[in-house]
């Protein structure tokens, strides 16, 4: 459909259970209710899953109730721990039925997936681990990128669900998928350094920033982030899309698969480097487009 809104033919077949409803997850679960799915939805702040009780969701308690309703749980958690957490603590894998789906879309470490794929397993149940790029707007469309790791069958059964959310890519076995996500976050945070410090020499230079940025649109420097944060950067807008703690997060990710593949990574570990001060100087809660705040402190333009 041309607008992006969901398709409106009934998907009661399908019912689903959303654990945690941030800023990713609110939309989503949206997206799931709108299009006729069977939605349960759980989050540590009660309040935050109350905002979908208007679209027909159903709100538990506790975890394992969520998943109680559920033929596939849907994890967007914080981390790899609190999914952990979540799923073999707070009840979410027993309340599972045996042969049901999990489907962790956090950005997690490759290796915690592929840890959960093999708990799970061992309890009768499937694991996708399937995180997302394309931030709240892309959640709000249901245009995220959805990169999946594990059994081609598991994300064929997941795939009604992904298409409701966006546009999903099977790239490998379990934790492949997470490795995918590592690798769009350091492209991502290493192409935010590059836009955010080259528009900064511009304008030290004397140069129109935001005329440099439409002048250079066209070239081999295109990207949608200097499409998108390039914009923020010139505008000074930086309101949390997505937050400097979650980018540094995943650069910190990226460092330490990178450590446990055996492989070097010095650009990402630079940038690494420059996020964690830029967290370290007061920007963590604004967007992650705001390295360019601490670039630009860093060359007294502040």
């Amino acid at each position: 459909m041309s607008d992006n809104t969901p398709d409106p033919t009934p998907q009661t077949e399908l019912r689903v259970a959303v654990l945690g409803i941030g800023l990713m997850g609110f939309p989503m679960a949206r997206r799931l209710c709108e299009a006729g799915c069977r939605v349960s939805v759980w989050n540590r702040s009660r309040s935050k899953a109350e905002r979908l009780l208007p679209f027909g969701a159903h709100v538990a308690d506790t975890p394992g109730e969520a998943a109680g309703r559920a033929d596939i749980v849907i994890t967007l958690l914080e981390n790899g721990d609190v999914v952990d957490d979540v799923l073999f603590r707070q009840g979410a894998a027993a309340g599972l039925a045996r042969g049901g789906l999990v489907v962790d879309m956090s950005s997690i470490l490759p290796r915690q997936a592929r840890d959960h794929a093999q708990r799970l397993a061992a309890l009768g149940l499937g694991h996708v681990d399937a995180p997302v790029s394309g931030g709240t707007v892309g959640a709000e469309a249901g245009t995220l990128a959805i990169m999946a790791g594990g059994k081609a069958g598991d994300f064929e059964r997941a795939r009604p669900v992904f298409e409701i959310l966006g546009r999903p890519t099977h790239v490998g076995p379990h934790g492949a998928g997470q490795l995918a996500k590592l690798a769009n976050q350091m492209i991502v945070g290493i192409t935010i350094g590059a836009v955010a410090e080259a528009l900064l020499m511009c304008e030290k230079g004397g140069a129109d920033m935001g005329k440099v940025r439409q002048a250079i649109g066209g070239g081999f420097a295109e990207s949608r982030v200097l499409q998108v944060h390039g914009q923020r950067m010139v505008e000074r807008d930086f309101t949390k899309r997505a937050a400097m703690t979650v980018q540094l997060k995943d650069m910190r990710n990226a460092m330490t698969t990178a450590g446990e593949l055996g492989f070097e990574a010095p650009i990402t570990g630079l940038f690494e480097r420059l996020f964690a001060e830029a967290v370290e100087q007061g920007v963590g809660d604004l967007d992650h487009s705001a390295l360019f705040v601490e670039l630009a402190r860093r060359n007294g333009m502040v």
